[in-house]
């Protein structure tokens, strides 16, 4: 069954701290032997006190009982510390990879994924192992060596009485099964709904300005309730499962003990069963009732849990599609030269979006891609930084195919300003250290100054560290958008993109990021992706795209000259509104 692949890939995930796993196994395995001791030396004292045994005797079974029961104690104590301790370091380990890993997945994965959603499978899924692996350290081993040592166990003291126990344990196994037939594809879709929920919450809360905006509050907690609904219709039959089964391995002790002092009383005047076997009977059949109540709960929750378990392990399953090549070497530092040779491109499970564009630009030179959305001029840069490879062709930066190089290393080598400028909810010196992590003070104000951008800095109450808020709300768009350009001064890459920079700046902002651009370009291998003649106007190539195809380039006099594709579109931005 799958919940016990997936059980075992939890276990699994301990293997680093295997030698203190085992310990903790070993010792709750002497603590589950020291408890099925205590049943068999409370019959040997009821006995030797029916029998009339003399007190020397009883008093050394009493004294063995108490040593028992203290070494249970203390041992107990230890493996619980020591299992919080193995727990709670591997919850945060876990947690450390699964972020680690999401980080590094392709575009492509979060475009399709929510992040309240994937938020929800994190901590979901490392709370859950975290408690996988307390309760198999603290009672699970002991279950189930009880669930299957007991039943042959009395047997051998009395296979008479041992029936009852074997016939309860057998139904109680046939009712789990049921049960979790019952259940398992109920809480797969209410798990589904679960994480709709949290990726729903999470959509609106981060542009809760275009709900407040647009009046969306009531249709927002409309989509929230229906959700809700959906949740609950498919929880509560799960519910009310497992609440039959529960409350069925409760009623079970009071069944089983009386089951064993009925047929104990009628062996007994039989001469079948001694009173201490009677007496034993009792303590072994409420330590296996207690296993199974607690064996239940374990499946309840197990099964409730498990969707959002095989959830978290799906998204470390998750394939980048461009992972480091066996034998991968970081790329050598180099002026930056750029070559695209024949390269054709198509997204997985979608159409051809790129044919045969071939592409030189050398280092100091400011390439321009422009043409209609959707023309391909995106999806060219994103090959270039490797999110994605392409089916044919090659791209090479300084003559090394970047398929062959470490992708931190290509990465490190390109700096990208963004349309939206991507600040993260941290302070101003935080979010420029991105570029460069070992900046001093010196450095970072030089960037900051060549990008227009130190001014407005010291002017803040805290300065470089003033908070910007999510995305940067707490600036304007000018002040975002040159904090994106001292970021990448900062870093200071060979080969710069340039992704619509400053096409959601009005005009007079512009032109002030226009001058930090300028220099942020100079000497540096810069592709510009733009559709304002003003970007391009300097460009020393103008690449047109056109349905994935390089259809004209040349420089602005040239292609105007031609009177083509790019002469349209420029004339297009011309022409008098209305």
């Amino acid at each position: 069954m799958r919940f016990l692949r997936l059980y075992a890939r939890v276990i699994a995930v301990l293997r680093p701290d295997r030698t203190k796993a085992l310990w903790l196994m070993a010792a709750n395995l002497l603590i589950a032997g020291l408890l099925f001791v205590e049943p068999l030396l409370f019959g040997r004292v009821i006995q030797m006190l029916a029998d009339g045994a003399t007190m020397g005797p009883a008093v050394t079974l009493l004294g063995s009982w108490a040593g028992v029961g203290l070494l249970g104690i203390v041992a107990s104590i230890a493996a619980s510390l020591h299992a919080e301790r193995l727990a709670h370091r591997n919850r945060l380990q876990a947690m450390a990879r699964f972020y680690q890993h999401v980080l590094a997945l392709p575009p492509a994965f979060h475009g399709d994924t929510r992040t309240g959603g994937l938020m929800k499978v994190m901590l979901s899924g490392a709370d859950t192992m975290f408690w996988l692996w307390l309760s198999l350290f603290r009672d699970q081993l002991g279950i189930w060596l009880a669930l299957i040592i007991l039943p042959p166990l009395t047997l051998f003291l009395n296979w008479r009485l041992a029936i009852a126990l074997v016939v309860l344990v057998a139904l109680f196994a046939v009712l789990i099964l049921f049960v979790v037939r019952k259940t398992e594809g109920g809480q797969r879709r209410a798990q589904h709904w679960q994480i709709e929920l949290v990726g729903t919450a999470q959509d609106a809360l981060a542009n809760v300005t275009v709900v407040q905006s647009f009046t969306r509050l009531g249709d927002e907690m409309q989509r929230f309730g229906a959700i809700m609904q959906e949740v609950i219709r498919h929880q509560f039959p799960v519910l009310n499962w497992w609440a039959v089964a529960n409350v069925m391995t409760r009623s079970a002790s009071t069944v089983a003990v009386i089951t064993i002092v009925i047929a104990g009383t009628v062996l007994h005047a039989r001469d079948q069963a001694s009173v201490g076997e009677i007496v034993t009977f009792m303590g072994l059949a409420s330590l296996l009732i207690s296993r199974l109540d607690a064996a239940t709960q374990f499946a309840t929750r197990l099964f409730s849990e498990m969707p959002g378990l095989a959830a978290f392990f799906d998204v470390l399953d998750a394939e980048s599609a461009v992972p480091d090549r066996p034998g991968a070497y970081a790329l050598p530092a180099g002026p930056g030269e750029v070559t695209f040779d024949d390269v054709s491109f198509a997204y997985p499970a979608g159409t051809q979006v790129l044919f045969q564009i071939s592409i030189a630009a050398h280092p100091g030179q400011t390439v321009a891609l422009v043409g209609a959305t959707g023309a391909g001029k995106s999806s060219c840069m994103a090959l270039l930084e490797r999110f994605w490879d392409p089916q044919s062709g090659a791209i090479r930066i300084d003559g090394h195919d970047i398929r062959g190089v470490t992708l931190d290393s290509l990465r490190g080598r390109i700096g990208v300003v963004f349309q939206d400028s991507m600040l993260l909810n941290r302070s101003i010196r935080e979010n420029l250290l991105i570029g460069r992590p070992d900046a001093t003070q010196a450095q970072i104000e030089a960037a900051t100054t060549a990008a227009e951008a130190h001014d407005f800095i010291v002017a803040s109450a805290e300065g470089y560290e003033t908070m910007v808020g999510e995305r940067g709300a707490t600036l304007s768009g000018g002040q975002r958008q040159r904090l994106a350009i001292a970021r990448a001064l900062l870093k200071d890459p060979a080969i710069l993109i340039l992704d619509e920079a400053t096409s959601a700046l009005d005009a007079e902002t512009e032109a002030r990021v226009a001058t930090a651009l300028r220099r942020l370009i100079h000497g540096r291998t810069c592709f510009v992706i733009a559709h304002r003649l003003s970007t391009v106007r300097d460009a020393d190539t103008i690449l047109v795209f056109e349905h994935g195809r390089i259809v004209e380039q040349g420089n602005l006099a040239d292609l105007m000259a031609l009177d083509g594709r790019f002469a349209a579109l420029v004339a297009t931005q011309l022409a008098p509104a209305g």
